[in-house]
Order: C-alpha cells, then structure tokens, then sequence
C-alpha cells in the first residue's frame, strides 16, 4: 500500500472496513483530513462497562445488553416506555418518560449500551430515562477497559453511530496527525499560548480530561477567527491601494450650499459624522464605511449630504434599499426634504415597464440623473452609471459583501470609453445596532462611523409588556387616546393568519377592531401585496389625519414618520426580533405628545420573556442589540445566509470575544507588515485563508 495522505480514502486507513467506510462516505466523510476535521458536538463522562451482575444501585454505571422486552405504557401526557435488558446472566430494567419517540426505535433483539443512575425499584435493578446507543451486534464497538473517561459525542446519523465515528477517528488519527501541517509562526503561537495545530486535533478527538478540550476548542476557535480576519484585512488592503475612487471637491461653498438643500439642521452627531465621510470621500481611496444610528438619530440626512457632496462635484450618486417599498419611501422623503432644491433624482425598481426602464438608463448613462434610488436592481448588468462617485446601501445587514462589491463595480464610466475603472466611495446604513463583536465578522473591512444622538424634541416611549389576556384593557387604553385626536399603528406579524400555527393575521385584526375593540374608528391596512400607489395613498391619509389606526406588516418598520402617531401595539411581538421590535417602536414618539408602545405576547420560553422585557427597560439600540446577540447569538440576527460568511464550527461569537479582538490585532499586524501573504512562508496560511473566506470575501485575484 502507497504511503498515506491527509486526501487518501478512509477505506485505505487499517482498521476502517469497507462498510464502515461507506456508512461515513454518507455524511460527507471520504478522506482521512475529512475525518479529522470532523468535530465533536460535545464531550460526555462516560463509566467503564461492568456486566449487569456487577451493578450496584445508587451510582452511575454503564453495561450493554441485548433488549428481550419492551412496551409503552399510559396515554395523553403521563406517558413512559418500559424495556428489559439481558447480558446473557442477569437482567436490568430501563425506563424513559415523557418519550413516545422511542416506540418506533427499541425493539426485541436489537444490543444496546446504556449509561445512567441505578435504583431498586420493585425488588429489580432499574435505571431511568437512561442515555443508550444501538448497537449492531453483541460485541459491536468493544468498550475501552479501565476507568472513566471523556468520551467524544459526534454529529452522526442512524447509518452511522458517534461511537463508529470515534473508533474510525481513533484508526486514523496516528497516521494524520504527523501530516498536519502548521501554519501559524511560533512567536506567534507562544505569544497566545496556544498549543499546535495537530496537537488540538488530538485533544479534542481524544481528551485525557477538561484542560484538553478547553486548548484544543481555543486553539481551533482561534484559527477560524484569525482566518477570518486576515481574509478582512487583505480585503481591506486590496480595496484601498489597489483601486482608486473619485476625489470629491469640498470647501465652505459647496458645505453651505450642501447645508441650504437640507431640510433642517443637523445635530452635532450628524455633523461628526459627515464631517468623518468627508474626510474620505475628498481622497482618492476608495471609502467603505458603515453609518451606525438608532432609530430616528437622522442617518438619511447624513446619507444625503454625502450624495449631494458627490453632485456638487459634477458626479452621480446612488442609494440601494433591501425593498420596494423602503426604496419608495427614500424617493419620497428625500424629495420632500430638498423641495425645489432637488437634484435630478429617479427611482428604479424591479416593477418598472420596460420601455420606462430603458428610457431611465439610457439618462442615466448620459449623466442626465443626478441621484439614482432603487433596490437590488442597481446590481444588474444593464445598469451602467455615467460617473458614479457615491454608492450607499441602506439596512446593510440585509445584504452580503457580494452585493456590496457588485455595487462597487459600477463605477466605470461609459461603455466603450477606454480607461481604468472607477471604483465609486460605499457607504452603508443601518438602523439596527450591531454588536461590535459582530460588527468585526460580518463588516470587519468597514470602517464605522456612529451618529449617537438623536434630534431634539424626541419624545420618550413608554413601553408594556402585556399578555392575551390583557389585550381588551389595551385597546381600550388606545381608545382613549384615539379620542384624544391622536393616531396609532397596530402591527401584525402576517398578513394571512395561520390557525394551526397559531399566527395571527392582519385581516383577523382588522376585522376584530372594526367589529370589537374599536368600533366606530377610522381603520385601514397596510402591507406588502399593495400595489405602490395604494399604498402611498393610504399613507398619506394616515399622515393628513383621515386614518386613525393604521393596522399594518413590517412595511413600516423604517422610512414612516407622522408626527400625531403617537402610540403602537405590536400583536404577537414574541414572533419578532428585538432589534425589529426597536425600529418598529420608532414609528412614534416623532412628535411632541408623550408616546407608548404596548407588546402583546404569551413568550413560550423564559429566553422569550427576557428579550421583550429589555425593551420595557431600555430605549437604547445599541443596549438592546448586545442583549439580543447574547440570547439570541449571530446567527439568528443576521446569520450567514445574508452576509455570505460561513459558519463557524468551533468559535463562538459572545462566549470568544477577547479571542476575537487578539486574533483581529493579530491579522491586521500580520497584513500590515505583508499585506498578500506573499512570502515563501505564508504560502500554506494564504491557501486556508483563500479556501476559507476567498470567494465570500471576493479575494480570488489578491496576488
């Protein structure tokens, strides 16, 4: 047999039999590197087998047996599964409640190896509710002699058990681990004090006790966060010093005649803050900055100011948005804000006649449209800018780094014209406070600007939590302000109710206020399925006063402002997450009434208690974002479907946070002294960044 490698078959590896190989071939594990890669989910004690006649009640044991008996017993919700295992000798007696599932799993004849608490029940040895795995055969996956050890638990599958799993890694592991090479420098491993790449693979396929898991899980969460950021810092260098963007004109006439367009003026955050993009947008280094501010601090304004900095100098600019309907609410209020002051500004969305859209590119490539609003329209091909100099992406966390790049490309001049392209400023937008240790992943190569004040006569929102049971009292209490000439949302979490699911739906609502808890008030609806102008003309009777409630979906999370709309019930609001919850929460208090915000819910979990009570405590955004990330984790908020970035198997974005800040110094110390990886040495950590985070990241042509 040919010397072995990390890409040779399992089947290859002594001791892995053909079958086995085969049964580990179905959950994607084909090489020997595969395999090892192969993670434990989790590690559990687990005590030396004795046979059933050496057990003793009140401890915790392990033996195996072959199941000769076995019934469910009761109905409804007391329920147990009853079953007898024999070793040949001596019998014990198991038992699991509350577990149905296991009717269709145990069954006469089939071998198991059971674990747990012995007791004496009935004159017989029984343990309860005990942790088994099914066996093959009587002597199926020997037991290890000795003592009691930390047995590695493996995502696994019903072809192919976690302990054939662990015994296939054990055949294998002497022979990889010598072939596992080292990528990281040893100052750099001495100084964190972390402990060889090979070396944590043993640990963690094959720990002696808890400090080995513990070395073995830092060192490897500790490689996917450094690969990670040395793939964001080489990013970041290739888009600043290999590219180059249009360098604006600023000087005290175009910042007042900028300061005249505007509708009012900006607080001292929003100045920061433009003053901070100015600082970018006149050098010829490409910007890529994410515009951080909770709900209502006035981050369009910013956005705005930064386009029409971009017109003042003779060029184009362009604003993306995750929806229609956010795109169309842009369009409005930046044409309400600049009046007769407007630039020539267009909105293009996917809805468009195709004679209307042709018309609108071919002024767009001529450079007769100033400002350009859309969706993810812009990004398609037959999209061609005249001289785009500005590119802004609203609710960034709604699109992945592709998409941003994609934008980015858009910044050549006109088709046929020879020259270098032009790589437009990105600026992205998000009204949905990101915790700055998920900030560092997902938009790790932006710098971050925060407007962190909000514009004077803000009112504060008094916020309930309130079960089903109190909805009645509720809607009487929205009554009485509704009387008092105010007006109000009731948010719903979908526009058809789902019985089953026990979703409710915006017709049952509206349908339940006009009839029950609100008779005789002026309601409508709004949502998604509208057509654009009936939407806009249900909007602005809510704005003019002729509507008083105003039941609607999601669709007015961001871009709605009525000043009179001075309080919000969210039906359902578990079903939402906190940070939406937050913006929608936004929607009042934009007047100068005191305003209120009532969540009706019935959380299932304490978790889902918890998350609604800090918005009863809280109205700061970046506050709540931090506790939403703590309960909730990355994933759930923004996930890797939406950033491109795949998912960590090992590291743990709040309980590694100080692992994540060393290895972002370390990366960015790493690409400030070689910023390609390039040398003879970094060849091997330049492949794994590539393999890791090259294509999400768009590093293909980084040489």
């Amino acid at each position: 047999m040919s010397e072995l490698s990390l890409v040779s078959p399992l089947s290859d590896v002594p001791g892995i039999t053909p079958r086995l190989a085969q049964d580990l071939a179905t959950l994607g594990l084909r090489g020997v590197g595969q395999l090892v890669a192969h993670l434990p989910s989790r590690h559990e004690r687990e005590e030396p087998e004795a046979p059933i006649a050496e057990l003793i009640p009140d401890a915790v044991v392990s033996t195996r047996g072959e199941i000769t008996a076995c019934r469910p017993v009761g109905f409804g919700g007391k329920t147990r599964f009853e079953a007898v295992l024999f070793d040949g000798a001596d019998r014990l007696d198991l038992v699991w409640f509350n577990a149905p599932y296991l009717r269709g799993r145990i069954h006469p004849g089939m071998w198991l190896r059971v674990q747990g608490k012995t007791k004496r029940y009935k004159n017989a040895l029984q343990i309860a509710n005990p942790r088994f795995e099914i066996l093959r055969d009587a002597d199926a996956d020997a037991p290890d002699e000795g003592e009691a050890r930390l047995r590695p638990v493996y995502p696994a599958s019903e072809r192919v058990s976690s302990r054939a799993i662990e015994l296939a890694a054990g055949k294998t592991l002497p022979i990889a681990l010598p072939l596992i090479d080292e990528h990281l420098p040893d100052d750099l491993r001495d100084h964190r004090k972390l402990v060889t790449l090979a070396e944590a693979y043993k640990r963690i396929h094959k720990p002696l006790d808890e400090a080995d898991i513990a070395e073995a899980r830092r060192r490897l969460a500790y490689d996917e966060l450094l690969l990670l950021q040395l793939g964001v810092a080489m990013k970041r260098y290739q888009l600043r010093d290999s590219q180059r963007a249009p360098a604006l004109r600023s000087s005290p006439a175009v910042h007042r005649a900028i300061a005249e367009r505007l509708p009012h003026e900006m607080t001292r955050a929003q100045n920061r803050v433009f003053a901070e993009l100015t600082a970018d947008l006149t050098r010829d280094v490409p910007t890529n900055r994410l515009i951080q501010g909770d709900v209502g601090s006035g981050k369009t304004m910013v956005a705005l100011a930064a386009m029409l900095l971009a017109v003042e100098s003779g060029h184009q600019a362009a604003l993306m948005a995750p929806t229609e309907i956010l795109a169309e609410q842009h369009e409005q209020s930046i044409r309400g804000a600049l009046g007769q002051q407007a630039p020539r500004i267009e909105l293009l969305t996917g809805a468009m006649t195709p004679t209307d859209r042709d018309g609108l590119l071919a002024r767009l490539v001529r450079g007769d449209i100033d400002i350009l609003i859309g969706t993810h329209a812009l990004l398609t091909e037959s999209v061609a800018f005249n001289n785009l100099a500005v590119a802004i992406i609203d609710e960034q966390h709604r699109f992945g780094v592709e998409q941003r790049a994609a934008l980015r490309g858009k910044g050549g001049g006109n088709p046929g014209h020879d020259g270098p392209t032009v790589t437009p400023h990105t600026l992205v937008m998000t009204a949905t406070p990101i915790p700055r240790t998920l900030s560092l992943t997902l938009f790790g190569d932006l710098d971050v600007s925060i407007i962190d004040e909000l514009p004077p006569g803000r009112q504060p929102i008094d916020t309930d939590v309130v079960d089903t049971a109190g909805r009645e009292g509720v809607y009487a209490r929205l009554g009485k302000r509704i009387a008092a000439k105010e007006q109000a949302y009731v948010v719903v979490p979908a526009i058809d109710g789902d019985e089953s699911a026990g979703l409710i739906g915006l017709r049952d609502v509206v349908r339940k206020l006009e009839t029950e808890l609100l008779p005789d008030t002026r309601i409508a609806a709004v949502h998604g399925r509208l057509k654009r102008a009936t939407r806009e003309h249900i909007m602005e009777r809510f704005r003019r006063g002729i509507i008083d409630v105003l039941v609607a979906t999601t669709v007015i999370e961001v871009g709605v402002d009525v000043p009179n709309a001075t309080s919000m019930v969210i039906e359902q609001a578990d079903r939402f997450g906190l940070a939406q919850l937050h913006q929608l929460r936004g929607r009042v208090g934009r007047g100068d009434k005191p305003s209120w915000c009532c969540l009706i819910a019935d959380p299932s979990t304490p978790e889902g208690a918890q998350r609604l009570e800090v918005l009863s405590e809280t109205a700061d955004g970046f506050r709540i974002a931090e506790r939403d990330f703590e309960l909730r984790g990355p994933g759930e908020i923004f996930g890797s479907r939406q950033s491109g970035m795949p998912p960590f198997r090992v590291a743990d974005l709040v309980r590694d946070a100080t692992l994540l800040a060393d290895a972002r110094s370390d990366a960015q110390a790493w690409v400030h002294r070689s910023p390609r990886l390039a040398r003879d040495d970094e060849q091997l950590v330049r492949r794994r960044v590539l393999k890791a985070h090259g294509a999400w990241l768009g590093l293909g042509d980084v040489g």
